[in-house]
């Protein structure tokens, strides 16, 4: 069997470490290079960092800090926010980045992203699906530049795998986000069943029964954890934390 991947997914919003819910009100947690230190000491599968910022602010990624920031981590380190164009791929590889994953820019200028995964790989390129049930109608793809993706959710996860050959998916509940209450299940298997690479199921994690769930049950290739990566228990303090790997061994 496959290693199953627990990933903590910090994120960023230009200047230190936050933590939202449903994607609003972030709350400070700390500063990135404190974490990544505590997480080399852990020994985490992965990690991952999402500038939550960057392009809402149209703002390029800070190279410099994130150059600091792959340089301390010990285990593969991807990063999400505010890439645009291959050269800034090809910046963040240069500077340590193994993974870069992309949201928006898949509406925006796919072709960049079939130039990357041709010129370095499949497994260089995620792509994270945040997705929500809005007030009517069923789980879809969400944008928040508010194109309207035209996509069913297993649509959508095929034409990045298939069309732009994104090597690995990411999936994000909007509505889970930092409610500790557990990844959206149906959604994970779905998707699971409908495509042929790599699913990190991501939003809501909240005790080891719950990975346990996503990762044997939907049988999911990794989860990230958020809340259960940064605070000690649910309405408790900031904590750096990972949990026992081996309580989350299949028994």
């Amino acid at each position: 069997m496959a290693l199953k991947r627990i990933i903590p997914c910090l994120l960023y919003d230009g200047s230190g470490l936050v933590k939202t819910i449903k994607f609003k009100n972030p709350s400070y947690v700390g500063d990135p290079i404190n974490a990544i230190k505590i997480y080399n000491d852990k020994e985490v599968d992965e990690l991952i960092l999402i500038d939550i910022n960057a392009s809402k602010q149209k703002r390029k990624p800070n190279f410099d800090k994130i150059a600091d920031m792959a340089s301390e981590a010990f285990m593969p380190f991807a990063y999400g926010g505010g890439v645009k164009t291959y050269d800034d791929f090809a910046k963040l590889y240069k500077i340590g980045v193994e993974k870069v994953i992309v949201n928006s820019l898949i509406q925006e200028n796919p072709e960049v992203i079939k130039r990357v995964v041709a010129d370095y790989g499949a497994q260089a390129v995620v792509a994270c699906i945040d997705f929500k049930k809005p007030m009517f109608g069923i789980k879809s793809p969400a944008s928040y530049i508010g194109n309207k993706i035209k996509f069913t959710l297993t649509e959508y996860a095929n034409y990045l795998g298939k069309e732009l050959g994104i090597g690995e998916l990411m999936l994000q509940s909007i509505d889970n986000d930092g409610t500790w209450e557990g990844y959206d299940y149906e959604v994970t298997a779905q998707i699971l069943n409908s495509v042929d690479i790599p699913v990190i199921a991501c939003g809501g994690c909240g005790s080891i029964e719950h990975l346990k769930y996503v990762l044997y049950q939907t049988n999911a290739q990794a989860a990230a954890i958020g809340s259960m990566a940064v605070y000690s228990k649910k309405g408790m303090g900031v904590l750096i934390n990972f949990p026992n790997r081996e309580n989350v061994i299949k028994e």
